[in-house]
This record gives C-alpha cells, structure tokens and sequence, in this order.
C-alpha cells in the first residue's frame, strides 16, 4: 500500500471515531468501545474494499456489509456519514425519538444499511443467505459482516459458519473484532470462544489472522479473501477496545456508556489533534 493510500485510510477511520463520540454522547446513551475497535476496518471497507456507491445505495450489484454486532451502530453510522450516505449532522441525533439513526441499524430507514441487526448472531445467518442469493443468481457481488469476538459464543454463529463451509460460499467473509473484552468482562473468562481459527477451518473457511489497526495487513488480509476459491473466509482482527481515546482502551467498562461532559471534551481533544497530525501531516 502506497503512503498516500495508508494516510487517507488513517484520515477516515479518525474521522469516524470522531463521529463515534458525537453519536454516543449527543444520544447520552451506545456502545463506544466496540464501536472504536472496528474503526480502521470499518474505514478499510468503505473507503477501499467494497464495491459501493453512496448516491445509489440500493444497487443490486453493490457489495454487502452486515453488522452483526448491531450495538456497535454509532461506528457504522459513523462510516457511512463519512463516505457520504447522510450528512454527518445526523450523527448528533442518534437514538433521538423521530431521528434516523437508531440504538441499532434499521436497514429501513438509514441508507447504506444493508440488514437490521440487534440480535447477536443473527446477522452472520443473514449474511450467509445474502451470499447464497448471490450464488443462486449468478451475482458477482461480496458480502461481509462484522462479529464480535463475545458475539461467536452464540450457537447461531456457527450453524451459520457451518452451512456457508458446506456451500462453499466463497463471496463471504467474516470479520471477528477480536477486542478481546465484552459487556461482563474478558471474552475468554466469560465463555472463552477460542480458538476461534481452528474452529473455522474446521468448519470449512479459509482464515487469516492480523492486527485490525494495521492496514497493510487488512489489505492482504481482503486480497486473500477475495483470491480465495469454494470456501468462505474469514480474518481474526486483533484490535483494542475503545482504540483512540486514552482513558477508554482496553476498558470492559466503555462497552456500552457515554461519556460525560468533562470525558467527552477530553476524548474529543484527542481525537481532533490525531486527526489535524495526519491532515497536517
């Protein structure tokens, strides 16, 4: 990856934890921490992988993306806002009555959303079916969804991966934010999912592991995906909950709470002089 590529990567997924903050405290309420975590992937996807046109959001032939973990919509809505779906004044009304953005993606009402999720688990069998659609029409399209790593102690998860494996579903790809925390604390004391790698190729897919803060390694993690032939993929994202704002990394407690008025002028703080250092810089 050139520099110049890296550096507009890096400006995006600032720019979407920025909005991640406004979303979450302008609502009072939302999940910053898994929201954070996801930002450089989500940047990755939006901004280089997926084929995608915001002006024509319901195109047949576009790419999917799919968060399953639904609670982290504010980065989500964050990405989209970005790419230019919705103006990013729509973030501030987040989980508003009568606002566009709801507490979780609503694939009716806000552009850009592909499927409404909330239900953890529920949004890899959607996924998987999408991909299948593709298969069953002769589509070129790809679909992608975003799991957490406390998401995959759902059974769901896996009759999903098992039933993509046995249908060689090749046009999907599975991103486990593995954060390593959920809402009751360490994701391997709660009910310690891993080895999540073994687990998949077990089940069928292909899978790489990388570090989901580093986009020379997202960009030959995807390269890979997209090489891959008759079986799915999936990419391990070793990443930092709360990734950006100093006081809410690797905090169990920022799953899912908004920052206070002095918490948020700091987190904002940070966040704007990274973003001035990579746009100055």
């Amino acid at each position: 990856m050139d520099e110049q590529t890296r550096r507009q990567l890096k400006i995006a997924a600032a720019k979407i934890r920025l909005g991640v903050l406004e979303g979450v405290y302008s609502a009072r309420s939302g999940h910053p921490g898994g929201s954070l975590s996801a930002a450089d992937v989500l940047a990755y996807l939006y901004f280089r992988e997926m084929h995608i046109d915001p002006q024509h959001p319901k195109d047949p032939d576009r790419d999917r993306f799919v968060l399953s973990k639904g609670h982290a919509a504010p980065g989500l809505y964050a990405a989209l806002a970005v790419r230019g779906y919705f103006p990013e004044s729509e973030l501030c009304r987040l989980r508003h009555v009568g606002a566009m953005l709801q507490g979780h993606p609503d694939m009716k009402g806000t552009p850009g959303v592909d499927m409404s999720t909330g239900s953890l688990g529920q949004g890899v069998s959607a996924a998987v079916g999408m991909a299948m659609a593709g298969k069953m029409d002769s589509k070129a399209y790809r679909v992608y969804a975003l799991l957490g790593d406390g998401e995959s102690e759902e059974g769901q998860v896996w009759e999903a991966a098992m039933f993509a494996g046995h249908r060689k579903l090749d046009n999907l790809c599975l991103l486990f934010d593995n954060n390593g925390l959920q809402i009751d604390g360490p994701v391997d004391q709660v009910a310690g999912p891993g080895p999540l790698d073994e687990k998949l190729w077990a089940f069928g897919f292909e899978v790489a592991e990388v570090d989901g803060h580093d986009f020379d390694q997202l960009e030959l993690a995807f390269d890979q995906a997209r090489r891959t032939q008759g079986k799915p993929f999936a990419i391990l994202l070793n990443t930092v909950k709360g990734k950006g704002v100093s006081f809410m990394e690797g905090q169990a407690g920022w799953h899912g709470k908004a920052p206070g008025e002095e918490q948020y002028q700091t987190a904002k703080a940070e966040l704007e002089q990274a973003l001035e250092v990579l746009e100055n810089g």
